[in-house]
C-alpha cells in the first residue's frame, strides 16, 4: 500500500509519498476534512448504515493460547450469571494445532464442537479466531501443499515459525479456505474475526499473476463465500483502505496489554497508550467504513491504568468486548465491566 508520512525537519514538517496522492481540501477543520474524505472514500463501497453489534466476551487477554474448552464454557455461565450483556463469545487464537491447520484442535483445548454448541445453546453466538492467510511451516498445509503457498513472500516470523502465505489464487487453496469457514459454519459459529490479513497482500509469485491488493480482496471474497451473507466478518491487522466493504468489523488499534506503556520503550509492542492513540485518531471511520473495534475492555485489579483505558472505551461508539476471566474480577471491574457492555452506536462518530 502506498503510504503518506510526515517527519519534522528543521522546524518544518515535511511530507512525503511513495505513491500517487490525490488532494482532499475541506472546510471546517481537521475534524470535518476527515470525515468528509472518509464519506468520499467509503461511497460505492461501504454500505449506506450500519446495524447495531451487540457486546462480546473473547478468550485472548484472560487465557492467551493456552485457552480451553472448559474455559469458554465457565465464562459463558458467569456471564449470564453476573448479567454482563455478553451476546457472542469469541475463542481467539490457542484452539488450532498449527496456523494454517484451522479446522485440527490443538492437544489440550478440548472440543470446538462442543465449546461452540454450548455457547449456541445457551442462546448467543458463537465466535472463532484465524489468521486465514497465513501458513506456519509445522502445519500440515505447509508440509503437505508447497504448491498453495505465495512463492517468495516472508511474512515474518511468530508462533516459533517461519510463516508463509496461502495464494488464495491457486483454485485448490481456494477451496481449501472456502472449506474452512463453511465447516466452522456447520459448527454454529457465526462471527470471524480475521487476524493478520496483511499476508493476503504481501507480494510474490502467485497461480495468477495479479496484483497483491487485488489477491488479498479475492482472499476476503472467498472467506465470504465460505462464511456465508449473514455472517460477521471481523478484520484485523488489516490494510485499511482495500478492506473497505469487505469486512463488517474492524480493529482500528495495536492490541492492548495489562501495562500502559509497552516494554522496553519499543512503541511496536502492545500497550494501552498506544492502542488508546491510535484507537482516538481512527474514531472517525466509525459507521462510516465499518464498526470500529477499539479492542478488549480489561478490567480486573492488575491491569494498570484500568480507570482510563475504561475512559477510553466508553468514548468510543465501537465494538465492546470484555476480555477479562470473569472470575478474576472485583467489585470495580464487575461493575465497569457490566456498564461498558452495550452494543455499538449506529450513527458515525
Amino acid at each position: 500500500m502506498p503510504s503518506i508520512r510526515a517527519r519534522l525537519e528543521g522546524g518544518r514538517v515535511v511530507v512525503s509519498s511513495d505513491g500517487p496522492v490525490r488532494h482532499w481540501r475541506a472546510e471546517g477543520g481537521l475534524d470535518g476534512a476527515l470525515r468528509g474524505w472518509a464519506d468520499t472514500m467509503a461511497t460505492g463501497f461501504a454500505p449506506a448504515s450500519f446495524p447495531a453489534v451487540a457486546p462480546m466476551w473473547c478468550t485472548w487477554y484472560g487465557y492467551w493460547d493456552k485457552v480451553t474448552e472448559d474455559d469458554v464454557v465457565e465464562n459463558l455461565r458467569l456471564s449470564e450469571r453476573h448479567g454482563l450483556g455478553a451476546d457472542m463469545f469469541l475463542i481467539d487464537d490457542g484452539y488450532e494445532a498449527e496456523i494454517g491447520d484451522w479446522l485440527e484442535p490443538r492437544p489440550g483445548f478440548g472440543s470446538l464442537e462442543r465449546a461452540s454448541a454450548a455457547v449456541v445453546e445457551a442462546g448467543r453466538r458463537a465466535g472463532i479466531w484465524t489468521a486465514p492467510f497465513l501458513v506456519g511451516e509445522r502445519s500440515r498445509v505447509f508440509r503437505e501443499h508447497p504448491e498453495w503457498l505465495v512463492g517468495g513472500a516472508d511474512a515474518g516470523r511468530m508462533w516459533d515459525q517461519g510463516l508463509a502465505v496461502l495464494d488464495v489464487t491457486h483454485p485448490e487453496a481456494a477451496a481449501h479456505l472456502v472449506n474452512v469457514f463453511r465447516s466452522f459454519g456447520g459448527l454454529g459459529i457465526t462471527h470471524f474475526k480475521l487476524d493478520f490479513v496483511y499476508a493476503g497482500a504481501l507480494r510474490g509469485r502467485r497461480h495468477r499473476d495479479i496484483d497483491p491488493i487485488a489477491a488479498y480482496r479475492l482472499g476476503l471474497e472467498l472467506i465470504r463465500e465460505g462464511a456465508g451473507a449473514d455472517a460477521t466478518l471481523h478484520g484485523c491487522g488489516a490494510p485499511m483502505l482495500p478492506s473497505i466493504g469487505l469486512v463488517d468489523i474492524m480493529r482500528v488499534s495495536p492490541d492492548i496489554a495489562p501495562t500502559l506503556q509497552p516494554k522496553a520503550g519499543d512503541i511496536s509492542q502492545p500497550s494501552q497508550l498506544g492502542a488508546r492513540l491510535t484507537g482516538a485518531a481512527r474514531e472517525f471511520l466509525h459507521a462510516r467504513w465499518w464498526v470500529n473495534d477499539p479492542d478488549c475492555i480489561m478490567a480486573r485489579p492488575g491491569v494498570e491504568a484500568r480507570e482510563e483505558w475504561a475512559a477510553h472505551i466508553d468514548a468510543t461508539g465501537g465494538l465492546r468486548g470484555s476480555s477479562d476471566p470473569i472470575a478474576a474480577l472485583d467489585d470495580w471491574g464487575m461493575e465497569t465491566t457490566r456498564r461498558l457492555m452495550i452494543p455499538t452506536r449506529t450513527e458515525p462518530s
